[in-house]
């Protein structure tokens, strides 16, 4: 299987190095690059894409407006932030308007690689001090009702998650299989009637 990536960037050479890096690696195709929101909001819904990735800053409307625009346009395909900006407003924004996932463009383009399958593939990842900024929203903030469904083993799943974990650094921690951490992880979901990790820690910590 081919993840299909869409890039909504307005910096050329951004543009430009991001596709050659992502269409260039196995299991990535990237054929679809926008410079602004406008034809991204226009042309995409036409699109059977698996990732957008997309910048804050475009000069008109925001990646953020497009997100919010196109999250249920496009129902099937995950939103992914790459950005220079890494203040708590700008995060907070994009996770609330649906974003699954919020890198910094300082990501090293392994990591970059990794967090397009990671997002496709159901997690929402982040770089670490973004990770640390939305647990630190969430601290001293009372659990909610839903975290007694929850297992002892999904409620550390639900810990680590909260730490910005990826699905493998859980598994290697916990010593179980990825796919096994998954598993729990559709389970956790199931019971809160959640589709993601924002969602999921929103609900369990009320914020």
């Amino acid at each position: 299987m081919t993840i299909q990536v869409g890039i909504i960037e307005d910096e050329k050479h951004i543009r430009e190095n991001l596709q050659i890096l992502i269409d260039g690696s196995e299991g990535f195709s990237c054929k679809h690059l926008f410079s602004n929101a406008e034809d991204a909001i226009n042309i995409i819904p036409t699109l059977q894409l698996d990732v957008v990735l997309t910048d804050i800053q475009l000069g008109g409307k925001t990646g953020i407006d497009c997100i919010l625009e196109l999250k249920d346009k496009c129902p099937s395909t995950n939103f992914l932030i790459c950005t220079s900006f890494d203040d708590s407003e700008h995060v907070f924004k994009a996770l609330k308007a649906g974003a699954m996932g919020y890198l910094t463009k300082t990501t090293q383009p392994s990591k970059l690689l990794d967090a397009i399958n990671d997002v496709y593939r159901g997690g929402s990842p982040m770089n670490s001090h973004i990770a640390r900024k939305v647990v630190s929203s969430f601290m001293e903030t009372p659990v909610s009702p839903e975290y007694e469904k929850l297992s002892e083993r999904e409620r550390l799943i639900v810990d680590l998650l909260s730490k910005g974990m990826r699905y493998k650094e859980i598994a290697d921690q916990l010593f179980l299989s990825t796919e096994t951490v998954r598993t729990h992880i559709r389970n956790i979901y199931h019971k809160l009637q959640v589709n993601s990790r924002t969602e999921a820690l929103n609900k369990v910590f009320k914020k």
